[in-house]
């Protein structure tokens, strides 16, 4: 059997092992405010995410399109199976470092960066599509300061609408409210997130000249989703007891304007087609909403080791990708 059929077939492997990392890493952030407010048990907030990240992920693919064809064009590239080898190895091994220090980072700018720089290495700095990067990155930077806006916007509104109400039967209503919030936050994360394992995949799949065009093949939305939905019931726990309890304490009222405010950035950018981080976009919505709350009750230096953490992950992805590819190719 020829080997390009067998280094195709690593590539899928590799596609499906980040796409189930991304499931068990960036999931959590879907439902640690749920889970920290006991909204929901872990075991139904984990089985919740699945089956929502498996619905949103079988629903879009614009946001696989634009991950396939913005930062290289893959038809251009003779060795673009080897540089999108050695991508997913650099993505999948920066996710596991941060999981493993519970450190909520950004799986879109691991494979992003990591695409650039394998890119820059094995074909070199003209065959990055420079502008199509830029705006990508881009969107990965504004839509934090949009969910942190948002989420101060929409904490302040709703400590004024209930000031003058009985805080626990307040918070009562809102935990049962956060049960359909995480769902709606999984989903959104499933129309984002798992696009880009789709489309990386497809990438793969034109520069091996299987295809001609980005358009993503059933077999790969079923199998990215599946990969999704059962990283997701690994669960997370390290980066949801960050993001659920270290941050600030978060009661349900904050844990549903944190869902709400992340939920409808993403979903706002799924529908723009644009790969947006979604670690990103919930943990500057709870930092939003805790600052709403409370500014000092924000713990401000863990929030800052994840800022710099968001700022290092691409240009680190970026070196590990391209000393991968030096390495193997």
């Amino acid at each position: 059997m020829d080997i390009n059929f067998w280094i195709l077939g690593l590539v899928i492997v590799l596609a499906l092992s980040f796409d189930f990392i991304n499931g068990f890493h960036d999931t959590a952030n879907a439902i640690a405010t749920s889970v920290s407010t006991r909204a929901l048990t872990p075991k139904a907030a984990i089985i919740l995410a699945a089956v929502m990240n498996f619905i949103g992920a079988i629903l879009f693919t614009g946001v696989a399109e634009t991950i396939g064809g913005s930062v290289a064009n893959p038809a251009e590239l003779d060795n673009g199976i080897q540089i999108v080898i050695a991508t997913l190895i650099a993505a999948i091994i920066w996710n596991l470092v941060t999981w493993w220090f519970g450190i909520p980072s950004s799986s879109s700018h691991a494979l992003i960066g990591a695409l650039t720089g394998a890119v820059f290495v094995g074909a070199g700095a003209s065959m990055v599509k420079w502008n199509g990067f830029i705006d990508i990155v881009k969107a990965l930077i504004f839509s934090p300061l949009i969910g942190f806006a948002i989420g101060y916007i929409i904490m302040k509104l709703l400590k004024w609408i209930f000031a003058s109400r009985n805080p626990h039967s307040v918070n009562r209503g809102f935990r049962t409210m956060q049960i359909f919030t995480a769902a709606l936050q999984a989903f959104t994360h499933g129309t984002n997130d798992a696009q880009k394992a789709m489309g990386i995949i497809t990438f793969a799949l034109v520069s091996a000249g299987t295809q001609d065009t980005l358009a993503v093949p059933l077999w790969v939305k079923l199998s990215a989703a599946t990969a999704i939905a059962l990283g997701s019931s690994v669960g997370g726990w390290k980066i949801i007891k960050t993001m659920g309890s270290k941050i600030f304490k978060i009661e349900p009222i904050n844990g549903f304007a944190a869902d709400i405010t992340g939920a409808s950035v993403i979903f706002t950018a799924t529908m723009l087609h644009l790969p947006v981080s979604t670690t990103h976009v919930i943990t500057s919505a709870i930092l939003g909403v805790g600052s709403a709350k409370r500014f000092s009750s924000v713990k401000w230096s863990l929030a800052g080791r994840i800022v710099v953490t968001w700022f290092i992950t691409i240009p680190i992805t970026a070196l590990l990708a391209g000393l991968v590819y030096t390495i193997l190719f």
